[in-house]
């Protein structure tokens, strides 16, 4: 049996507040209209999926805890070319709104990394293992 990665989908209470965010703030391209129950979004190749959690649970008969505030649970690794343009990007998407967890900081393995949350406090890690630009 061969298993692929197809997507990665997250379970949300707000869809027009997490599509506006992923959209508009990350840059994220939406392949259908904004209004449709689940959201399918595309990033570097990537989809990513938006879905009601109250729909989920419908449709899978169970009830299931989500963590409130910023969590833990996991994160969304986005890479940009160096150290400069971690803070920049940084600096960029806490101006649209993004919630600041840790600011840019170059740490003792070598990678400039920073830390902000969605409106719904899931991690989204925004990092360079290059000093400059090649």
């Amino acid at each position: 049996m061969k298993l692929k990665l197809d997507g990665i989908g997250i379970f949300v209470n707000d869809m027009r507040k997490m599509i506006t965010f992923y959209s508009e703030v990350l840059g994220f391209k939406i392949s259908e209209d904004k209004n449709t129950s689940n959201v399918y979004l595309i990033k570097d190749g990537t989809l990513f999926m938006l879905y009601p959690r109250k729909e989920f649970e419908k449709m899978t008969s169970t009830k299931f805890n989500y963590a409130k505030g910023i969590n833990g649970h996991f994160e969304l690794a986005l890479q940009v070319d160096c150290y400069d343009d971690v803070d920049s990007c940084f600096n960029q998407v806490v101006s649209k709104g993004a919630k600041v967890v840790l600011p840019p900081t170059t740490e003792s393995w070598g990678q400039r990394t920073s830390y902000i949350a969605d409106p719904e406090g899931n991690l989204i890690e925004i990092g360079s293992f290059n000093k400059n630009k090649k």
